[in-house]
């Protein structure tokens, strides 16, 4: 799918849609560079905190996949919802379609779930409502976004906080750090030898943060990666019993007790600049006095 366009799906896995007016633009936007857009009726609904009910979005991904109008799949929101759905996705009918899919968030659970079944690649990129439909949406995450899409290899230079040279490569994975966390010890994660392990939360303190990292450690995870990127961790506020203990603080605890190296400010989270990573595929990382290049490769038909 090098340098073209694409039938571009939108459905609703997990929560609501909180502004419609996000979705208008976001259709717009994309449309205006070339591709069709198809819009699932979970986009416009809501059932309790959800889009709709269980069976109605686990039918909303299936139509995703069978669809021969759609080549990428672009979750609308993230919020809650995958880990509900997980035991009934037929991952191998998934990855058959051919489709590539899209999203960050909760949407990590269908990620590593579907890397775990059956080696899928996927992307951790923009959503539909916060960056397609922004009412100004970041030229950083749209240009990274369409640009590793429409590649077969593709690197980016960013600033990476970190030791002072590291030269490796690996099986990139990860994403919402608190997703990974929760999936540990069961099927849905997979077992990444070599890898390199990017993550992000929102709403966490450090000390929660520092806890899920342990919970990484102790289940042998962590030891198993040649590298950590640390990407956005924002949405919460240091309270009296932090003590002044905060990310910084955290991550400079993690790297004395940890044997992988680990680097902070991977532009990727629950923010505006993001970049698209291709979970499952491959990374070479060169890194050292605060700053790095990263050559993603092994995604473009897969």
């Amino acid at each position: 799918m090098a340098d073209s366009t694409y039938g571009v799906g939108l459905y609703a896995p997990a929560g609501f849609v909180i502004e419609p007016a996000a979705i208008t633009r976001a259709v717009a936007r994309i449309e205006a560079l070339g591709h069709r857009v198809v819009v699932d009726p979970t986009v416009t609904t809501r059932w309790q905190r959800f889009s709709a009910p269980d069976h109605e979005r686990l039918a909303a991904i299936l139509r995703m996949a069978d669809d021969p109008r759609v080549d990428l799949a672009i979750a609308v929101r993230g919020g809650y919802g995958w880990s509900r759905l997980l035991e009934c996705v037929d991952f191998k009918r998934i990855a058959a379609s051919g489709k590539r899919w899209m999203g960050h968030s909760d949407f990590t659970a269908f990620q590593m779930a579907a890397l775990a079944q059956t080696a899928m690649v996927s992307f951790a990129g923009p959503m539909v409502a916060y960056d397609f439909g922004a009412e100004s949406p970041s030229a950083f995450t749209l240009q990274h976004c369409w640009g590793l899409l429409g590649a077969d290899r593709y690197s980016v230079e960013c600033a990476l906080d970190g030791p002072r040279h590291v030269a490796t490569q690996g099986t990139l994975w990860g994403g919402n750090l608190a997703m990974i966390a929760h999936l540990a010890g069961t099927s849905f994660l997979p077992r990444i030898d070599g890898g390199i392990l990017f993550v992000e939360d929102v709403g966490e303190h450090p000390y929660r943060v520092e806890r899920m990292f342990y919970q990484l450690h102790f289940a042998g995870i962590l030891q198993r990666q040649r590298a950590i990127l640390i990407g956005d961790l924002s949405g919460f506020e240091l309270g009296a019993n932090d003590n002044g203990y905060d990310a910084e603080a955290m991550v400079s605890h993690l790297r004395q007790v940890f044997g992988a190296p680990i680097f902070t400010g991977l532009p990727f989270g629950h923010r505006r600049d993001k970049l698209t990573l291709p979970v499952g595929g491959q990374c070479a990382l060169e890194a050292g006095g605060g700053a790095a290049r990263l050559t993603f490769s092994g995604y473009a038909n897969r």
